[in-house]
């Protein structure tokens, strides 16, 4: 069975130091308290792209073991209020909500014969 994770995609914000205090210190430890039924949270800042300038400053990845699990986080008081929370500290414009399926190839094995 295929996993889920909602993504959740931040636009560069108007004064960085600022929102990064606020997401390390407010927002993660939220998510982490109220999003029930994750299994982890991925959080990666976007350093740059060959393309120029990103669009993109932090995608945060909460991963569940279902859809299911996922929509049922979500319309949860407490990922409301998370979810809420994440629109609410972007400053540089509203995130960009996604939910995914996700299907993972394991190459630290290394190759069979």
């Amino acid at each position: 069975m295929a996993t889920a994770k909602l993504i959740v995609i931040y636009p560069p914000p108007k004064d960085v130091k600022a929102f990064e205090a606020v997401y390390r210190n407010e927002h993660v430890p939220l998510a982490v308290a109220k999003l029930q039924g994750k299994t982890k949270i991925v959080a990666t800042k976007v350093l740059g792209s060959p393309q120029g300038m990103p669009g993109f400053y932090r995608i945060a990845e909460v991963h569940f073991p279902s859809i299911t699990a996922l929509e049922a986080c979500a319309a949860s008081e407490g990922g409301k209020e998370t979810l809420a929370n994440a629109v609410k500290i972007s400053t540089g414009g509203a995130p960009i909500f996604l939910v995914a399926e996700e299907e993972t190839f394991d190459f630290a094995h290394g190759a069979s014969k």
